[in-house]
């Protein structure tokens, strides 16, 4: 499977004591999932080069960061070196999630249609900016969209054929 497919969990930014520990600076909503004894992850390196298979053999969450430990490394001088690398999964291995929910990679690069079916352009982007998501509509001329993820406004979302309908509130455009 292509290295871009896979989905990013977290990223080492230190080890942790000499027991080969080290921290993980999480880049998942799914930490406590990701991380629990016995998942497999990859580790990826930054530049190039081919990923490591591991398996945690143990985590906990320290501040903003989880502290693991990975089975078969023991001390600082083996995970010394893998500072810096992603940890990832592969696509398959993804987190189920609740009804009206999605993946960010699901939902960017679907076409927007208006419930009367006018096309208004392309999901580029999608922020969190507060209590809400937006999402960030590439329009065929003039400036980007900003649609905001409510009930009132996304009517529909087609994650297979890369379709959302819309319902737009006085004024979005």
């Amino acid at each position: 499977m292509a290295e871009e497919r896979r989905l990013n969990v977290g990223k080492i930014v230190n080890t942790h004591g000499i027991r080969g520990e080290v921290k993980v600076w999480p880049t998942t909503d799914f930490p406590d999932v990701r991380f629990r004894s016995g998942n497999r992850l990859l580790l990826v390196p930054p530049e190039s080069g081919e990923p490591v298979e591991v398996v945690v053999q143990s985590s906990r969450e320290q501040s903003n960061v989880f502290i693991v430990k990975l089975k078969g490394f023991d001390n600082i001088n083996e995970v010394e070196k893998y500072k810096g690398w992603e940890l990832k999964v592969e696509p398959d291995n993804r987190v189920e999630l609740e009804e009206g929910e999605y993946y960010v990679r699901d939902i960017v690069g679907c076409s927007v249609l208006t419930d009367e079916g006018e096309k208004l352009g392309t999901i580029t982007d999608v922020l969190s900016p507060g209590a809400n998501d937006v999402w960030v509509v590439k329009r065929p001329k003039g400036k980007e969209l900003l649609l905001p993820v409510i009930d009132d406004v996304v009517l529909d979302v087609d994650v297979p054929g890369k379709v959302v309908k819309v319902r737009l509130m006085e004024g979005l455009l």
